[in-house]
């Protein structure tokens, strides 16, 4: 077999698809959260035919559906947007660009006249006007796969893609599989990809994160993909200690207590988080929401439900009770680095394939600052809807090419996926390894080289002991190949991430270096990563004036 930088061993290997249960299509989408769901109807809106493949039930998986999320929602009228812009544009470091930008506020503002027409229900204000900057998780996602459904798009739940097919050409052109129900393979031949698998939040059981490991960005770097902002990945989730739900607004309400029931200065949710991370290496942080009077307790309550859910089991009332906080790692979900876009249909670096929602990078609104709920439901909903009408235009072009004639086919996938001779691999304790090097505040919420050093010869040796072989215990079964892969996913987005956060010897939006404190402003670009094997770092410009191909 062959080996490949991208691949692996054996990518490039003919696909033999013999005994997957095959599916047509002109164009697949892989996830099925906000981002997956409006690819697929904008797909089907142009005449494709589309399957939707989700690791999950498409409507209640992914981060989204099970809370309410905020969105970036902003009247067209006056200097709103513009002061919408700005705030976000110095957060991130100036690295967002404000013709994409634009282009999201446009795109919300139509995309929330849709739901509308669908029927969501968005609530009244006292005037009846409708309050479109909020959108509920469990009735958003309901509809979306209802709207899915009745555009023609074949949905496959609980069938997460193992690796994309490529054809002779280099472009990708389909995607190989798993059902579990069904316990057996599944393959979609297509025509183009939309990658909509969301971000890495490395296992840290965040609320929705369960299947957000990075395995988007772990089949796009196989097809060969790059992406861009990795270092912005440290985004720490604040949240009960006892409780999954990492929602932080209402945190702008809290007081934070030491051990010993004193005020900690500094200590904020938008502002002092840091000072919160530095204490919880101590000892226990509590909050209360004890600045919020009666009129913001009843908004909260109805604004996120869910938030309480675990307070109320436990008979603790927020607003005047101390309850102990965490921090949780959510990486890219609520950070923004991602696969990097090449034009404005959001199609990446590699012919045939797309990226849509937390899996694209989301410098191009957010720079360096987390993208987390508002500005992330409305890129997702944006970047589906440009990504699915991108994937059906290139399907259109590339499908006649073959003379109606199935495309010889390739896989693009390495690790776990063509047997292993190696010592056998846990993928439990690989997982395990790589959160011993991500998790850890003190390595990762501020950044110092030799730390960075440190995880990276531990995380580069990890990876090379998987190419050499690695094999599986207990069998190759479905199951194990899919954890297995997930496992790996984890380990390259963080080497990506931390030589990415290397690259970038300053100190801008989200991502913090010990030596160098200040921002730079010689190093206001992108930083591009990619590889495997070896992984490599480069630079790319902002662009300001225009939507211009990378």
């Amino acid at each position: 077999m062959g080996t490949t930088e991208h691949g692996g061993p054996g990518a490039g290997s003919q696909a033999d698809l013999g005994t997957a249960q095959q599916f047509p299509a002109d164009v697949l989408v892989i996830g099925g959260g906000p981002a997956g769901a409006w690819a697929a109807i904008a797909a089907a809106a142009q005449g494709a035919r589309v399957v939707l493949a989700d690791k999950g039930f498409c409507g209640t998986s992914g981060a989204t559906a099970p809370a309410g999320t905020g969105l970036w929602h902003v009247e067209p009228e006056g200097d709103a947007r513009d002061k919408a812009k700005a705030s976000r544009y110095a957060l991130g470091g100036e690295l967002a660009e404000h013709a994409w930008m634009d282009r999201v506020l446009d795109q919300t503002w139509d995309n929330v006249e849709r739901l509308r027409e669908w029927g969501y229900p968005f609530p009244a204000d006292a005037a009846g006007r409708l309050r479109c900057n909020s959108l509920q998780g469990p009735e958003y996602m309901r509809l979306m796969r209802k709207q899915a459904k009745a555009a023609g798009v074949r949905i496959l739940d609980h069938s997460p893609a193992l690796e994309l097919l490529r054809d002779a050409q280099g472009r990708v052109a389909g995607a190989f599989g798993v059902r579990r129900a069904q316990g057996d393979a599944w393959a979609v031949p297509a025509g183009a990809v939309v990658l909509a698998t969301g971000g890495c939040a490395f296992l840290s059981k965040a609320l929705g994160c369960d299947l957000l490991t990075g395995d988007g960005a772990l089949m796009a770097a196989e097809a060969g993909a790059r992406l861009s902002g990795m270092e912005f990945s440290n985004a720490y989730g604040l949240g009960p200690a006892f409780s999954s739900v990492t929602k932080s607004l209402f945190y702008n309400w809290a007081t934070f207590y030491d051990g010993a029931g004193q005020p900690i200065e500094g200590a904020g949710s938008a502002r002092g988080r840091g000072i919160i991370a530095q204490r919880l290496r101590s000892g226990p942080v509590y909050a209360r929401l004890d600045k919020a009077d009666a009129q913001i307790q009843s908004w909260m309550r109805a604004a996120q439900p869910n938030f309480f859910l675990s307070f109320d089991r436990l008979g603790i009332d927020p607003f005047t009770r101390l309850f102990p906080v965490a921090l949780r790692l959510e990486g890219t979900v609520r950070g923004t680095g991602g696969l990097d876009l090449v034009g404005p249909d959001c199609a990446t670096s590699v012919p045939g394939l797309y990226a849509a929602g937390d899996v694209a990078t989301r410098e191009l609104i957010c720079g360096g600052f987390t993208g987390g709920g508002s500005h992330n439901a409305a890129w997702a909903l944006s970047s589906g809807f440009w990504a699915g009408a991108g994937a059906a235009a290139f399907a259109r072009a590339v499908q006649p090419l073959a003379g109606g004639a199935a495309r010889p086919l390739r896989r693009a996938g390495g690790i776990f996926l063509q047997g292993g001779t190696g010592a056998a691999v846990d993928s439990r304790e690989l997982v395990r390894a790589v959160q011993a090097e991500v998790f850890p505040t003190e390595r990762n919420w501020v950044r110092a080289a030799g730390a960075l050093h440190d995880s990276l010869h531990r995380l580069d040796a990890l990876w090379a002991r998987l190419r050499a072989g690695g094999a599986l215990p207990g069998g190759s079964g479905a199951e194990a190949v899919l954890r297995a892969r997930e496992a790996a996913a984890l380990l390259a987005n963080a080497r990506w991430m931390y030589r990415s956060a290397l690259a970038r010897t300053e100190t801008r939006g989200m991502h913090r270096r010990a030596e160098h404190t200040a921002s730079d402003p010689a190093q206001r670009h992108r930083v591009l990563s990619g590889g495997l094997d070896e992984v490599w770092t480069g630079r790319q410009a902002v662009r300001q004036s225009a939507l211009e191909a990378a």
